[in-house]
């Protein structure tokens, strides 16, 4: 059997028939993650509606979710569990044309949250990502990335965002991300 190449590019990826697990890449190297757990799809769900009907109400991108194959490079593809795209490429032709996020947020697993802290955080940040948005269902905080940011803002009470644009601030009340 052969071995598995040490350092992938996004094509490989890309041809890695579907298994159910979650396959990424992060300049050059492999993260492969299980399918995500019912608590982390609630959260995603109630971001998601939040953000679609606020960016909807003032034109501010388009709000996507995983699976998806977000890539800036050869070496890099990723698949943030929600995702806000300018409005300059929205709506989206496909995935390869996605390359300005205005917002992403990944819900931490005990499988992933490792990844999405350190090495998909740092690839965000280089991919001038404006928010990212770490969320801890365990801890019941999120954690918000800049990209200039060299430590997290941790929010305990309430997420708010505004990018430009927006005539007022996007509010969401963690108590209610996380019943």
């Amino acid at each position: 059997m052969p071995l598995a190449p040490e350092y992938f590019t996004a094509d490989m990826v890309r041809d890695i028939p579907d298994d159910g697990k979650r396959y990424e890449l992060v300049w050059g190297e492999l993260l492969v993650s299980p399918s995500p757990a019912l608590p982390h799809q609630r959260v995603v769900r109630k971001i998601l509606i939040g953000l679609e009907t606020f960016c909807s109400r003032h034109s501010l991108g388009e709000v996507l979710m995983s699976p998806a194959d977000i890539s800036w490079s050869d070496d890099t593809l990723v698949q943030p569990d929600v995702f806000v795209i300018h409005p300059s490429e929205s709506p989206a032709r496909d995935w390869r044309s996605i390359k300005t996020l205005r917002l992403v947020v990944e819900v931490l697993s005990p499988s992933t949250a490792r990844h999405d802290r350190f090495t998909k955080r740092k690839l965000y940040q280089a991919q001038r990502v404006e928010t990212l948005w770490l969320v801890d269902v365990d801890r019941r905080v999120v954690e918000t990335w800049a990209p200039s940011q060299l430590f997290p803002t941790v929010e305990a009470a309430e997420l708010t965002w505004q990018p430009a644009g927006a005539p007022e601030p996007l509010k969401i009340p963690l108590a209610t991300l996380f019943d």
